[in-house]
């Protein structure tokens, strides 16, 4: 089981409500699906073994995947990068947990170096 890293506590309780309560969500998602996976403080955001990351910012929180296992899946997620994808939640009614804990099982570095 994932253990919590206190700097990503620290970093969720920063927020306001509801930008506290979506990645306080989404990060139990990642933990509970993907329990094999590190939880690091990493380039100021929480980050999941290279494979995930939650950032909030302004007015509202992502959830990035790293794109390897995911090209079939690219119209549900955002962006263009090469090797990361995201999902933006504006609220907490906004994450739909049986999607992204199917995306987080199919989710695997994009590149050789696994």
């Amino acid at each position: 089981m994932s253990m919590k890293n206190k700097k990503v506590d620290k970093y969720i309780n920063e927020f306001d409500a509801e930008k506290k309560k979506i990645l306080k969500k989404l990060r139990a998602i990642i933990l509970k699906t993907r329990p094999d996976l590190k939880e690091e403080f990493k380039m100021g955001v929480p980050w999941y073994s290279g494979l995930f990351y939650l950032v909030g910012l302004k007015d509202h929180v992502n959830m990035g995947f790293a794109f390897g296992g995911l090209r079939k899946y690219e119209k549900e997620l955002e962006g263009k990068g090469k090797y990361m994808r995201h999902i933006k939640f504006f609220s907490s009614k906004d994450i739909d947990e049986k999607k992204l804990i199917r995306l987080a099982k199919l989710t695997k570095k994009p590149y050789n170096k696994c």
